[in-house]
């Protein structure tokens, strides 16, 4: 297998970063600065295995069912980042290519920490950032840990920066019912952008979890566990949490099941409390007729309550599957947790 190596200098990719995210860019400098882009991730796809690589084997060492994923940053999750922050570079971008391990509980996450932390690889150790000690505004909690890339035999990678993500069961499970509620809703709730209730409520989820593990709670919440609990148990209820979930879960393994070679876009029907899922498939050039066909849809669902219309593409699918290979289809995880807290 040939790997990609980088073709431009930082500035080159910096510009291209720029110019993908700029409306006025014409369709010609676009297509190169696509081009530009595309192989700066591709390039960062070699010292990406050689992480994930020791990563499994540290984590295996601690916990022989620890998950090991790893992935190159989407498209259209770097224009995300670029259009989020301004003044954001590409290749400032420390999380481009990305490997996770998923422990069994938070201490193996906080030994996994330490053995990178005194082991004696060449990589430079950048940063560890703590979202256990200080979770982030959205209740995310995990540990990360920044790498500059090294090698003394080539130096073609070196100082690629490659992050690892490492996180226990339950931060797992709450990141993928975020990420899984964000994709059908069609908005970036891990960025904190969307329903005021759902992002009140992952965040409250978010210290639920964290008492139980014993770490710092979210951001804006009650370090009392009665008051979480009480906070909980509202949102749950006014967002039928349970039922959307349940139905979210089924719809992914009902779409995994689903032949994708004859559509496109995805019309989902939910009826939580009816317990219905209808899957309708379009081809790719039916996007006008999937989108009156949703319209009408969504409003013979109004009267039915907990019902709902989702459209979605098979790249909305597809990149769930790829962020979370080894929870898709699955939520009961952090519906068990949910159940726990609200006990």
């Amino acid at each position: 297998m040939a790997w990609a190596v980088p073709e431009s200098s930082k500035k080159a990719v910096d510009r291209a970063g720029a110019a993908i995210v700029d409306p006025f860019t014409g369709a010609a400098e676009l297509q190169e600065a696509l081009g530009v882009i595309n192989n700066w991730r591709a390039s960062h796809s070699f010292p990406l295995n050689t992480f994930q690589v020791g990563l499994r084997r540290r984590a295996r060492t601690l916990d022989r069912s620890a998950l090991i994923a790893q992935r190159i940053k989407r498209l259209s999750s770097i224009e995300a980042k670029l259009m989020r922050f301004p003044t954001m570079k590409v290749s400032q971008m420390q999380d481009i290519g990305g490997c996770r391990a998923v422990m069994r509980n938070v201490g193996l996450v906080r030994k996994m920490v330490e053995a990178y932390q005194t082991s004696s690889v060449k990589h430079k150790l950048m940063r560890v950032d703590d979202y256990l000690a200080s979770p982030q505004a959205s209740g995310y909690r995990g540990m990360h840990l920044i790498y500059r890339y090294y090698s003394d035999r080539s130096d073609v990678y070196n100082g690629l920066l490659i992050e690892i993500q490492i996180r226990s069961l339950l931060q797992h499970a709450w990141a993928t019912a975020v990420e899984t509620v964000g994709t059908f809703l069609k908005q970036s709730l891990k960025a904190s952008q969307g329903h005021e209730g759902w992002l009140r409520f992952f965040v409250v989820m978010s210290s639920a979890l964290a008492l139980r593990e014993g770490t710092a709670t979210a951001p804006g919440t009650s370090s009392s566990k009665s008051a979480i609990q009480a906070e909980l148990r509202t949102l749950a209820k006014e967002l039928d949490v349970k039922r959307r979930l349940q139905a979210y879960g089924d719809t992914l393994k009902a779409l995994g099941d689903t032949d994708t070679a004859d559509g496109h876009y995805f019309l989902m029907a939910l009826e939580p409390r009816l317990d219905t899922i209808t899957i309708t498939a379009f081809a790719k050039d039916q996007l006008d007729r999937a989108t009156k066909e949703y319209l009408r849809v969504e409003r013979s669902l109004d009267e039915s309550t907990g019902a709902e219309a989702v459209l979605v593409s098979v790249e909305s699918i597809t990149a769930l599957k790829r962020a979370y290979p080894n929870y898709f289809l699955d939520t009961r995880a952090f519906l068990e947790a949910l159940d726990t807290a609200l006990r």
